[in-house]
């Protein structure tokens, strides 16, 4: 297949390239600018390139939209419309490209995430669970979402991701930072969710998605096992034979991290409903599995 992906230099992206390609896909990346050293195998377009000569993706099957700046900065009143301001303008400019492309692709996955559903130490979410509006990341996912809706006439999968696990990117290098150092521990009251996933399982999915044509709208890109915060600790400790012994207070992360804390504190349960019901397998379905796997690559790449 001809598949673009909007954000390909990313952190999931570019693993989501690299795998697409070894698939035998035909891959565009599309992005603000150009890599000065370009990986060997992609074609590559710029958003300007997009706009003013769309027929370039002509014959494109598949968009994946994974554009939009990380959560994990200061929430300054700059930080927050730099965050709002870059997912919707990747979204308007997605539903934009597939209004001008004839014929259509097939599908465009679209970036979302699970903060969508609020926050909750005793429900669990489903694709079918309402939305909640009730913080920052809750309101950016609603209005990231909405204007996703502007993307038509294409099967739209909104993916409402969790917190992606790689060695190379992503918040798993700064979670288990501290039991490298020997004072790892759970984070305010550890009884937090953290729905999380496996990066090769993340890019894996989203194959899927793109594949499966009768998968639309909502899903969520988590593992079908989440874990609480101290689980999450605990089992970091037990992989890297490193102590779990050193409590952060909530005060302590709120004093350092001011409102950005709110996605380290508060959690939520969030199951993949949708893609189990659609016989999606995961690889790394448990977290001991999936950080076996990470300790143990990160091992190779060392040797």
């Amino acid at each position: 297949m001809k598949i673009a992906i909007c954000g390909g230099t990313g952190f999931i992206g570019q693993s989501l390239a690299a795998y697409l390609l070894k698939q035998g896909h035909q891959v565009i990346i599309i992005t603000r600018n150009v890599p000065a050293t370009v990986r060997a195998g992609f074609s590559y377009l710029t958003w300007h390139q997009v706009k003013t000569t769309p027929d370039l993706l002509a014959g494109t099957e598949a968009i994946v939209n994974l554009a939009g700046s990380s959560l994990n900065q200061r929430w300054t009143s700059k930080g927050k419309q730099n965050i709002i301001d870059s997912r919707m303008t990747t979204v308007r400019a997605t539903a934009k490209l597939v209004q001008a492309l004839h014929p259509k692709p097939a599908v465009v996955i679209q970036a979302s995430a699970i903060a969508i559903y609020g926050t909750s130490l005793t429900e669990t979410f489903t694709e079918d669970s309402p939305y909640h509006v009730v913080d920052f990341p809750s309101s950016v996912v609603k209005e990231w979402e909405d204007a996703a809706d502007q993307i038509r006439d294409v099967r739209l999968v909104n993916l409402r991701t969790g917190v992606v696990l790689g060695n190379n990117g992503g918040a798993y290098p700064l979670m288990k930072l501290p039991y490298m150092l020997g004072v790892g521990g759970k984070i305010g009251s550890g009884k937090q969710w953290v729905s999380w996933i496996h990066l090769h399982d993340m890019i894996r999915l989203i194959e899927f998605c793109i594949n499966q044509s009768d998968v639309v709208g909502p899903v969520n890109a988590t593992a079908p096992k989440p874990v609480t915060n101290n689980e999450f600790g605990e089992t970091i400790g037990r992989v890297y034979h490193r102590p779990h012994w050193f409590p952060v207070p909530s005060f302590m992360m709120r004093t350092i991290l001011g409102e950005l804390s709110l996605i380290i504190l508060e959690g939520q349960r969030v199951i993949p409903d949708k893609l189990m019901k659609h016989g999606f397998r995961f690889e790394y379905p448990t977290l001991p599995q999936a950080l076996q796997d990470l300790q143990t690559n990160q091992a190779e790449r060392k040797v």
